[in-house]
């Protein structure tokens, strides 16, 4: 391996283009964000080491020996996120990039095509929440962040339209230019020279600046590289791993994958995993599995009795196990997720991905299809699974680093084929630092969980064992979360301070929250609860007021809504006490 004459940036991109320059199947996704992109340019205007390249020659004859992908062009966060594998002729040598991906990939979209993220606040199925920027340059004058020197911007077309102070510059274009005559030609065309446009100060710094990025992007040698000419693919291999490994340049599991995607024979598990994460995250209203999940999944799923992330565990011969039972670990995998859909889960709501995992592993022990997700004859295990996992949610036993729970469970579910254990595993973890019994304080602090609380729906499901999985629910607040301003609670005749203090502490907890058919939510809307429940027909009031816990002996006015708060109160705190207390539990099952 010996170091390379430098090339640039012009001729790094023109490789990229020929598909001279190509991605191993060993290189992780790209994972920066524009702002790191920005400092990338930033640091080559100013002309700082961008570190080192590892590039590794294939010669043409072997080229057909191994996978390849195209770097990404288009980055967009939902639908372009992979890279897509090349069918090479195998008439040319080609260069892999072993260390570097990142850097040339960000400078590949920034200088040849676009990155679109989502936006704050739209939904992710809306056309507006994904807009393509391009990178832009600032001609008229610095950054205005302290760590900037130059102001680059992934901007939107509209966005980058000149205003006072501004003139953005698409950076791609500098690579256009055939000399510095060519830049000046620009300047001047564009009137950046013209100091009855612009202020001499800005003129000035619109020269320079626009004549340092073609130097930056043309001239300047700024891809230095060392070069890898063996083709043994485990020695590329340990080399990635050699460079990969200190935790910094590349997450473990991203390594992992591509020790997997090395080793296995006739899959492309880069492919297969990153396809699969895909369709499991399209489950139902939306999930955000990631492939450590589904990495540490096959693990446990496949009875390995060493579960931790490292590389001595995804050995060629483990990678070859994974492999052979990859349908039967997926496809528990799968129903496992379209369970926990039905139970009303999704990406906003399920706070520990890795809780899924044991109960892949039973539905896997236990040989489940399609028909135990909805048979009568398993509903007692369907219900038990879902009060497990409502109560390892609840308590945050998956939190932190959880391996040494996993062989506990494939313990008890070994142990009791054909029954989710629910009450060995509940009697079981009371010895261990995770039980997941609950007490009385485990009680009240269920009744402090807020709105805004990714634990509220797990709790809420505990009040509502008869949920539909084939109906979408809505947390809703009784009395509606409008009325419990100062100006409104004053409007509605409660004046006392330490009263209205009281009602803003109070709404927007447990007590006062329902789970509601998102139909018969929108028809709720801001109405008062009293007002809203007085148009119902008598018989639906009293199906109503019983599903929804509602207490009988208090006035439903606003006006008494800590009175109807403390009734509330006491009665779904009998009912988590009946479902989450051990004296429910039946001695008989153990």
């Amino acid at each position: 391996m010996a170091y390379q004459t430098p090339i640039t940036i012009a001729e790094a991109i023109t490789n990229i283009q020929n598909q001279k320059f190509v991605l191993p199947s060993i290189q992780r996704e790209f994972v920066w964000t524009t702002e790191q992109i920005e400092q990338l340019f930033d640091s080559l205007m100013r002309e700082y080491p961008i570190s080192t390249f590892l590039f590794w020659n294939v010669e043409k004859q072997r080229v057909k020996d191994f996978q390849f992908y195209k770097f990404l062009q288009f980055y967009h966060e939902k639908t372009s996120r992979h890279n897509v594998k090349l069918d090479l002729s195998g008439t040319q040598d080609v260069t892999a990039i072993l260390d570097g991906q990142q850097r040339l990939t960000s400078i590949y979209i920034a200088l040849k095509g676009t990155y679109s993220k989502k936006l704050p606040y739209y939904h992710w199925n809306s056309e507006h929440a994904f807009p393509a920027r391009k990178l832009y340059l600032n001609l008229l004058r610095p950054a205005q962040d302290l760590e900037m020197e130059y102001d680059f911007r992934f901007l939107t077309a509209s966005e980058a339209e000149s205003e006072e102070g501004f003139y953005w510059f698409e950076v791609g274009k500098a690579l256009d230019f055939r000399n510095l005559m060519g830049v000046m030609q620009f300047l001047i065309s564009n009137g950046l020279t013209d100091t009855s446009k612009y202020p001499e100060e800005q003129a000035n710094f619109a020269s320079k600046c626009l004549s340092q990025l073609y130097n930056v992007l043309n001239d300047k040698a700024s891809i230095s590289f060392y070069l890898e000419k063996g083709e043994a693919l485990d020695k590329v291999l340990q080399i990635f791993i050699r460079i990969n490994s200190g935790g910094t340049k590349l997450s473990y599991s991203d390594l992992l994958l591509s020790v997997a995607t090395a080793q296995w024979q006739e899959k492309d598990a880069r492919e297969v995993i990153h396809a699969f994460v895909d369709e499991i995250n399209d489950v139902g209203d939306k999930f955000d599995f990631s492939k450590d999940f589904v990495l540490k999944s096959c693990l446990v799923l496949g009875d390995f009795a060493d579960i931790r992330f490292k590389v001595d565990n995804f050995t060629k011969n483990n990678m070859i196990q994974i492999e052979q039972k990859w349908d039967s670990i997926s496809s528990a995998i799968r129903m496992a997720v379209r369970l926990i859909s039905r139970y009303g889960y999704n990406r906003d709501n399920l706070t520990s991905a890795n809780a899924v995992i044991p109960i892949a592993y039973f539905i896997l022990k236990n040989n489940w299809g399609e028909t135990q997700l909805s048979s009568s004859v398993n509903s007692e295990d369907r219900r038990r699974i879902k009060e497990w996992l409502v109560r390892v949610l609840l308590k945050r036993t998956f939190g932190g680093t959880p391996d040494n729970l996993y062989p506990a469970l494939r313990s008890d579910i070994n142990s009791h084929i054909g029954q989710f254990p629910l009450y060995q595993i509940i009697e079981r973890s009371k010895s261990t630092t995770k039980p997941i019994s609950f007490t009385a304080d485990d009680i009240e602090n269920l009744l402090q969980i807020e709105y805004s609380s990714p634990l509220a729906y797990s709790a809420l499901s505990i009040l509502y064992p008869g949920l539909s999985g084939h109906v979408k629910y809505h947390q809703d607040h009784i009395h509606p979360k409008k009325f419990f301003t100062d100006a409104k609670l004053r409007a509605e005749g409660i004046n006392d301070t330490q009263k209205i203090n009281f009602y803003k502490e109070r709404f927007n907890l447990l007590p006062n929250l329902q789970l509601l058919e998102a139909q018969e939510n929108v028809e709720k809307s801001s109405t008062h609860f009293a007002s809203w429940l007085s148009t119902r027909p008598e018989n639906e009031v009293s199906q109503f007021v019983h599903l929804h816990s509602i207490p009988t002996n208090v006035s439903f006015s606003f006006s008494d809504f800590l009175q109807f708060f403390d009734a509330r109160k006491g009665l779904i705190k009998q009912k988590l006490n009946a479902a989450l207390g051990i004296e429910q539990m039946n001695v008989a099952d153990f």
